[in-house]
C-alpha cells in the first residue's frame, strides 16, 4: 500500500510538470507506459506496424492536450482507455470497409510467410535503402534518426529543431510512403534485418 501510494504522488508530480511543458516529464511517462501500451494495443490489432502508430498517436495526443490533463486523475487508465478508443474507431473503420477488413484477415494469415519470403531476397535491403534515400529530404532525416537508429521523438525534435507533432506526423508519411513503395504492410522485420546486416544505408 505505501509503495503504491509512493507511485501515485510520483505519477501526480509529473503530471504537473509534463503539464507546464517539461519534455522530460512527457519522456518518462513514455517509457514507464509505452511498453504495456503496445503489447496491448498489438494483441487486439495483431500489426506490429499498426500498433507502433497507434502508440505513436497516443503520446502526440498526449502531448498535445497535456494542458487537460488532471493531475489527480489515474494517468495509467487515463492511457489505457485512450488506447482503447484507438482500437475501437479502428475497427469500427475496417467494419465500415468491406476491402480492408478482407486485406486485415489476410494480412493476419500471411504476414509472416510473406516477410520471410522478402527477406531471402538478396537485394532486399539495397532497394529499401533506394526507397528511404528517395524521400524528401526532411522525412528522409526523421525515418532515420527514429527508425533505423530508434531514437525518440523528443530527441529527433530536438535534433531538427522541429515540434513533436511534426516528427509524428512526416515519420508517419515516409513510413506509408515506404510501404506502398515496397507493397508489404510490415516494415520492422525488414529494416531490422538489413540494419543487422550492416547494407542499409551504408
Amino acid at each position: 500500500m505505501q509503495m503504491e501510494n509512493e507511485i501515485k504522488l510520483e505519477n501526480k508530480a509529473l503530471i504537473r510538470r509534463l503539464k507546464d511543458g517539461d519534455e522530460q516529464a512527457f519522456t518518462a511517462l513514455y517509457h514507464q507506459y509505452s511498453p504495456t501500451l503496445y503489447r496491448n494495443i498489438l494483441r487486439l490489432v495483431k500489426e506490429e506496424e499498426m500498433a507502433l502508430d497507434m502508440l505513436q498517436e497516443l503520446f502526440i495526443k498526449i502531448w498535445n492536450n497535456r494542458a487537460s490533463i488532471e493531475p489527480e486523475k489515474d494517468i495509467r487508465a487515463y492511457l489505457f482507455n485512450i488506447a482503447y478508443n484507438q482500437v475501437r474507431d479502428f475497427f469500427r473503420k475496417a467494419a465500415r470497409d468491406r476491402k480492408l477488413e478482407d486485406q486485415l484477415i489476410t494480412r493476419a494469415t500471411e504476414c509472416y510467410e510473406h516477410i520471410e519470403q522478402l527477406l531471402q531476397q538478396k537485394e532486399t535491403a539495397a532497394i529499401l535503402d533506394k526507397v528511404i534515400d528517395a524521400l524528401p529530404v526532411q522525412q528522409r532525416r526523421i525515418f532515420i534518426l527514429c527508425r533505423v537508429e530508434g531514437r525518440s521523438y523528443e530527441e529527433a525534435a530536438a535534433m531538427l529543431q522541429l515540434s513533436i507533432s511534426t516528427i509524428g506526423n512526416q515519420l508517419s508519411k515516409a513510413t506509408k510512403t515506404i510501404r506502398n513503395q515496397l507493397n508489404i504492410s510490415d516494415l520492422s522485420f525488414l529494416w531490422a534485418s538489413a540494419v543487422v546486416s550492416g547494407t542499409l544505408l551504408s
